[in-house]
């Protein structure tokens, strides 16, 4: 599946290098010196170089070899093929398209709801779950979300507000 992952910004410095904003969780993976990514308006750009600078990932792509051809590719959102049912090296560890679109279930069996998102947030990710009474959303931890089952699309949560009930 081919997902975004990043986005170009301005030239750094005299030699081709570019700022890139990430939106991937495996920068390191995505963005290897060697790797392509392909983009909309730019076709497919390989990587030569890369590196951080003062906590902003700097790349350099084949064929753009000063400041002035990189501010040409300024905005350009960068894409990577991604195998979104390869199985992670870390536990409980799932991509966000594995998860929206999975049924949530009450721990009796009952359904809640659906995923629709996950919001990313500094402490934890929150689940975004439609249900009859509008959007719920519910921490992305293993108390409130003691299993997910991928295969059968289906995850099991303990909404806060049952919680308090008991």
């Amino acid at each position: 599946m081919r997902l975004l992952v990043g986005r170009i910004g301005r030239a750094h410095g005299i030699l081709g290098e570019a700022t890139i904003e990430v939106r991937t969780d495996e920068p390191d993976r995505r963005f290897a010196v060697g790797s392509k990514v392909s983009t909309d308006s730019h076709g497919e750009l390989k990587i030569i170089s890369g590196r951080v600078h003062n906590g902003i990932l700097l790349l350099g792509f084949d064929g753009f070899n000063d400041r002035n051809a990189v501010e040409k590719l300024r905005n350009t959102l960068l894409y990577a093929e991604v195998d979104i049912n390869e199985t992670s090296d870390v536990e409980d560890e799932y991509h966000v398209l594995q998860l929206v679109g999975c049924q949530a279930v009450l721990e009796n069996g009952k359904v809640f709801g659906e995923v629709t998102d996950v919001i990313n947030l500094p402490g934890q990710d929150l689940l975004a779950i439609k249900t009859d009474e509008g959007e719920q959303l519910i921490p992305f931890v293993h108390q409130l979300v003691p299993t997910v089952d991928i295969k059968s699309k289906k995850i099991t949560v303990i909404p806060p507000a049952l919680m308090e009930r008991d």
